[in-house]
């Protein structure tokens, strides 16, 4: 996707439906070139056609993992590098399935004793090259589609441990912050890391902001740290402000921190 197609992508997912009228004038383009960019999406699977502009696709169904890996690529990188400096060597790590949390995983390589679980065969393959690191792989049912472990099996296994850091990947952060994801089991997954996590880190581009999706994994205020590449919009953070929660963002390209909470 150009920047174009990925903003179109954003205003989509934040406000449901946006016409091709709108669109065109917001980018000062003719309406044919953004029937160019929602073909070019729609056939990506990421929108869905209707007369006279475009939708979100089905809240029941994630993005294909191919196409997830090289969606807003640069902004997850710049997230993972965020998330990475607040790790500190010889710390253990939960790490669940997502593409952003692989790009954590990359950042993470030339940390030392790392100690890390996770339900992420792709994770497991980008940290094993680390000598120092301890790497343990949750049992359970192995998705074909992303290499992503889910099941009772893990479950069980991941309540074994508690650990300094929990990374979490996330499909939807809702208007009033409930976290929201595609499938069940994965969900379950996910609420054990956060359960047995000293310190919860969700790492999430802008693109999930407000997003469709149908599984309730929980809220943003069971996490600690939220790392996004952008600030999110006023809803989002007037529930941030009402929480402990602390924002990482690398918005207009300046990496700052803010303390929501000490803010207000």
């Amino acid at each position: 996707m150009n920047q174009r197609q990925q903003e179109i992508l954003i205003l989509v997912q934040q406000q449901g439906f946006v016409a091709i009228e709108t669109l065109a004038q917001n980018f000062n383009v003719t309406p044919q070139t953004i029937r160019r960019d929602i073909n070019t999406l729609c056939d990506q699977k990421l929108l869905t056609r209707y007369h006279g502009g475009a939708g979100l696709i089905s809240s029941v169904e994630n993005v294909e993992y191919t196409t997830r890996q090289v969606m807003n690529l640069e902004e997850k990188r710049w997230i993972a590098e965020m998330t990475a400096k607040q790790i500190p060597d010889k710390a253990s790590i939960f790490i669940n399935i997502g593409t952003t949390t692989e790009e954590v995983a990359k950042a993470l390589q030339n940390h030392t004793g790392l100690r890390i679980i996770t339900n992420n065969l792709n994770v497991a393959v980008i940290l094993r090259s680390n000598p120092s690191f301890e790497i343990i792989i949750a049992g359970g049912v192995v998705r074909p589609r992303d290499g992503g472990i889910t099941g009772e099996a893990t479950i069980d296994f991941l309540r074994q441990f508690k650990v300094d850091f929990g990374i979490i990947g996330i499909s939807s952060i809702d208007a009033d912050g409930t976290l929201l994801d595609f499938d069940y089991h994965e969900v379950r997954v996910t609420q054990a890391i956060i359960e047995n996590s000293r310190q919860v880190f969700l790492v999430a581009d802008r693109s999930k902001f407000e997003r469709c999706a149908m599984v309730r994994l929980g809220n943003i205020n069971q996490v600690d740290a939220l790392f996004t590449d952008h600030l999110p919009p006023p809803h989002i953070m007037e529930v941030l402000n009402e929480t402990n929660v602390v924002l990482y963002t690398s918005d207009a390209d300046i990496r700052k921190k803010i303390r929501l909470a000490e803010s207000t």
